[in-house]
């Protein structure tokens, strides 16, 4: 749901996207979705500037360092591909395109869904984070009351897109004005 939101917002901003989902990532999508991974892929190519790389297509132009890209969200991100870009191990192209950002000193954008988490995930974690990485658990707003997981959803897909650098603040309705000016 989380990666959908992103990309359907994406597109919505006419943002060129180049996606990749490893296997994980697309079983995950099953579970949580209403609309088949394949469809969705229809959908966005349809909508916009998308492209999709396979997961094991190494040689995609989101490989390399000298193809230009404004950063990379990896939602959601296992603990293992946590760890893998932890320690600079780029065994599919999720986790290569991330080695790529870190190398170019480019946005990335981590979105952990695991809990609870242990010390081996929090170490990896504060690893990334010093190198630049912005670590984004899907957390919901309480304090702004949200209604439906959609709402969540809405809600951590355009913190994602502020991480990147891709849009100067949140919606109105999705800041907080305080306790008396709440939306």
């Amino acid at each position: 749901m989380l990666a959908g939101r992103v990309i359907d917002m994406l597109l919505e901003m006419d943002t060129p996207v180049m996606a990749t989902a490893s296997s994980a990532g697309r079983m995950v999508w099953r579970e949580e979705m209403d609309e088949t991974f394949g469809s969705c892929l229809e959908r966005w190519q349809d909508k916009g500037e998308f492209t999709y790389f396979q997961p094991g297509e190494l040689t995609a132009p989101i490989a390399s360092g000298t193809f230009s890209t404004r950063g990379m969200a990896v939602v959601p991100c296992s603990m293992a591909t946590v760890a893998a870009v932890a320690h600079g191990m780029s065994d599919n192209l999720v986790r290569r395109a991330a080695d790529v950002c870190l190398k170019e000193r480019r946005p990335l954008v981590l979105v952990p869904r695991e809990t609870p988490l242990n010390a081996i995930h929090l170490e990896n974690m504060a690893s990334l984070a010093r190198l630049g990485v912005t670590i984004l658990p899907p957390e919901p707003p309480f304090y702004l009351r949200p209604k439906t997981i959609e709402d969540v959803a809405d809600f951590v897909a355009q913190r994602v897109i502020h991480a990147l650098g891709l849009s100067d603040a949140l919606p109105d309705h999705m800041r907080y004005e305080g306790p008396s000016g709440r939306v």
